[in-house]
């Protein structure tokens, strides 16, 4: 009897045992798993920060959300290279630039254990996601939505890009300064808070400014395959400059259909418009001279930026657009804000939020996309936008000089505008 009951313990302790073995592999183990975004693992001994992005990886937008996610897997790379005490872990997920879609990707990057959010990277996924992450005390660095209405009565998040207002003024400022004598049309997305927001600010700037706009059109998502009325419409209005707040897919059936109709205003156009030369079955001899106000140029000469684009370059065969020098210079604003804050990768997200947040309006960047890049309480980014324009397949700075999207305090008070060359 006595003999049967140790074998009865023994064969006990031994499934005892096993189970605690496969329950060590785990979701919840030590080890390291592969993931999209990169190599994730660890429990709470964890000696790196896991952070997320939420992006379009397909469909329309996917230019954006792919580069945003390449821009910051580089900024990770190179800051787990130094090997400092501040690391990171990445995961993305795809929203295919939908709201619902992306608070659904928040809620997985929350149950892999994410403690702070770059991203997501369009704008009415960042405004549907922002209201979760307010609740839920998460900080979130989108590196592409400009919206007000994603970082508006919302003190943990904060934003990589320009507003959608001071985008509409940038670009008010610059056609006032130089193509003042030029009639403008304006096609917009009036479905669109993005495309919408630029529009609204343009068109009082450009009341204020004495730009004269001749004609605004507008479509909806499902309108996007068909201008010909709006081109029409502008054309017979006598515009020479036609300016479009809105993403690089409408834009190219734009610059398509005008093109066979004989029509070739100006096209100005505003930071969604970047990505346009990548896109799969577009000929970019369509977007020769087409002008656009951006922080980030793959041309520019400094260091930061040359050694970037090498980087970009060797590791996705193409050059980045401004969505990835914004994913980077994300990634490396969360750097200096951990290390100003004193976290650990063994704290809650609930207070890495608030240690992060307090940190964000002391730190100051040097990024691709702006240097000195400092952060208000509102969330807002202030830094100066560059000119390009569209030549011989490639972006180029313009040499002259073009008004900063965000307002800069005088000495003695008031508002003065920002020119960088």
């Amino acid at each position: 009897m006595n003999k049967k009951f140790m074998k009865v313990m023994a064969l006990s302790m031994a499934v005892m045992t096993s189970a605690a073995v496969f329950a060590s592999c785990g979701k919840d183990g030590g080890g390291a798993t592969e993931t999209n975004g990169g190599t994730t693992g660890g429990d709470s001994t964890a000696t790196a920060f896991k952070i997320g992005c939420i992006g379009p990886a397909t469909g329309d937008a996917a230019i954006y959300g792919k580069a945003v996610f390449n821009g910051i897997q580089i900024a990770v790379d190179e800051i787990n290279a130094k090997g400092g005490s501040i690391k990171f872990e990445f995961k993305s997920e795809d929203d295919v630039a939908d709201g619902e879609t992306a608070v659904n990707a928040y809620n997985t990057l929350v149950d892999w254990g994410m403690q702070a959010l770059v991203g997501p990277v369009t704008t009415g996924s960042s405004i549907a996601v922002s209201a979760k992450t307010a609740e839920d005390k998460m900080f979130m660095l989108t590196p592409s939505g400009s919206s007000t209405d994603i970082i508006k009565d919302k003190d943990n998040v904060f934003q990589v890009c320009f507003t959608d207002p001071n985008q509409g003024t940038g670009s008010a400022d610059y056609i006032a300064e130089h193509m003042a004598d030029k009639k403008v049309a304006i096609i917009y997305r009036n479905d669109d808070a993005y495309s919408q927001g630029i529009r609204d600010t343009f068109v009082a700037e450009a009341a204020a400014k004495s730009i004269e706009v001749v004609y605004q059109g507008t479509f909806t998502k499902d309108t996007a395959t068909d201008f010909s009325v709006q081109l029409t419409a502008a054309q017979s209005a006598g515009a020479d400059l036609l300016f479009l707040p809105i993403y690089y897919q409408p834009a190219s059936v734009i610059l398509s259909q005008a093109d066979q109709m004989g029509y070739a205003p100006t096209f100005f156009g505003v930071d969604g418009m970047d990505g346009i030369l990548t896109m799969k079955g577009f000929d970019p001899k369509l977007a020769e001279g087409v002008m656009l106000l951006t922080p980030f140029s793959a041309d520019a000469t400094d260091e930061r930026t040359q050694s970037f684009v090498k980087t970009y370059q060797e590791k996705y065969n193409e050059l980045p657009n401004q969505f990835a020098a914004d994913g980077y210079d994300g990634v490396y604003a969360l750097y200096a804000a951990l290390e100003k804050s004193g976290c650990t990768a063994d704290m809650s997200s609930e207070d890495i939020c608030a240690k992060v947040t307090a940190a964000m309006t002391e730190i100051k960047v040097d990024g691709l996309t702006g240097e000195g890049m400092t952060w208000k309480a509102t969330g807002e980014v202030s830094k100066a936008p560059r000119a390009v324009v569209i030549k011989d397949g490639a972006y180029v700075g313009k040499p002259a000089r073009y008004a900063v999207y965000a307002d800069i305090c005088s000495p003695r008070g008031g508002r003065i505008s920002a020119y960088s060359v």
